[in-house]
């Protein structure tokens, strides 16, 4: 039986969202059926409306989204109607090199639903990162449901299935930022300033926050950043060595995604430092660097993919951060929204009004 159900739909290129009524089946073998509750408002959604992920329309847009599985199909394991879960897009396969390797935080064979969800007409609709969560119901894997504890609300608890575990991703695990560390933070919208909440839960004695925009800056002190420095002011690598005794940091974490910000992370690291890149560039950017200054200053450049998160290890334990009150992730959201407030969403996070925008179902 089809589950008829309002979700935000993506019809082409650079159109405006809109609110349909879409098909969502049953779920067949592995895959599960979840009642969202609530659902983050990411970038990501903005670049698949603007075909800067693929051409694959009409997409089904939303993904980082917490709720409630309503039903299982034959053979799943470990999942059951009525468990509180966090959606995630690294479901991850157990049996590619990486996961036999014991690095499942780098597999890429990672699952999605068998059955298409439709719109009305029966044209099969793309879910962004193969969740499609701005709907009243999603069909998603079972391996894309993490349980954690109900008592996180799902307006926060979702935000970790995308930015917030990114950018606390790319300081913790890909970075490995550690006590007493120097970290700077380039770019502090929702990702940056999760990276900066990762670097201060990790212990790092001085957290640098590098932005344009002065109220970003203000919002990235909130996560925990001990300085800061507007990039249209200073020059940000020099600034970043008067802040570390002319060292530079100990890691270095772009989370904008551009050549000109990677080549500052580059160099505003110490002589054997970590830069790291969790900002998403687009495929048409370049970088250049003189290849004897990465062959003579050592240390490391990393990528930083989904903040190199296994969603069974790191989810439950960052709920289980939130509800001890070390972790705040309501600081994330500026606002919860319905799922007709999609479009002004795009828009408020384009100009920097809001840190993280989030439906509410």
């Amino acid at each position: 039986m089809a589950h008829a159900v309002k979700g935000v739909v993506a019809a082409g290129r650079g159109a405006k969202v809109s609110v349909e009524t879409i098909l969502v089946p049953d779920p067949g073998p592995g895959e599960a059926l979840v009642k969202v509750q609530a659902c983050g408002v990411c970038h990501t959604d903005l670049h698949y409306r603007e075909g800067g992920i693929n051409d694959e329309f009409p997409f089904l847009l939303g993904h980082e989204a917490a709720g409630i599985v309503e039903a299982v199909g034959e053979g799943v394991t470990g999942l059951e109607p009525g468990d509180f879960v966090i959606l995630n897009w690294r479901a991850v396969c157990g049996s590619c090199r990486s996961c036999l390797r014991g690095r499942p935080q780098y597999c890429f064979n990672t699952h999605n639903a068998a059955q298409p969800m439709t719109l009305a007409d029966g044209t099969p609709l793309s879910p962004a990162l193969g969740i499609g969560a701005f709907a009243e119901k999603t069909l998603v894997h079972s391996g894309q449901c993490t349980k954690v504890n109900p008592k996180a609300p799902a307006e926060v608890a979702g935000l970790l299935g995308c930015g917030v575990m990114a950018g606390i991703g790319a300081a913790i695990n890909t970075g490995g930022v550690t006590r007493g560390d120097s970290v700077a933070v380039l770019g502090c919208g929702g990702v940056g300033d999760a990276a900066i909440a990762g670097a201060r839960l990790a212990g790092a004695r001085t957290i640098i926050a590098v932005d344009l925009d002065d109220t970003k800056l203000r919002w990235a002190e909130r996560f925990g950043a001990t300085h800061t420095i507007n990039a249209r002011e200073q020059d940000v690598v020099e600034a970043i060595r008067e802040l570390t005794e002319g060292n530079g940091a100990d890691v270095v974490i772009d989370a904008v995604g551009r050549p000109e910000t990677f080549q500052q992370a580059f160099y505003a690291r110490d002589h054997a430092g970590l830069a790291v890149l969790v900002g998403v560039p687009t495929p048409d950017m370049k970088l250049e660097l003189p290849l004897i200054d990465v062959f003579s200053r050592g240390g490391a450049v990393k990528s930083s993919w989904y903040g190199d998160c296994l969603p069974s290890r790191d989810f439950p334990m960052l709920i289980d951060l939130y509800l001890q009150g070390r972790l705040d992730l309501g600081a994330f959201v500026s606002e919860t929204i319905g799922l007709g407030d999609v479009e002004k969403a795009f828009e408020d996070m384009h100009h920097g009004r809001v840190l993280r925008s989030v439906v509410v179902l």
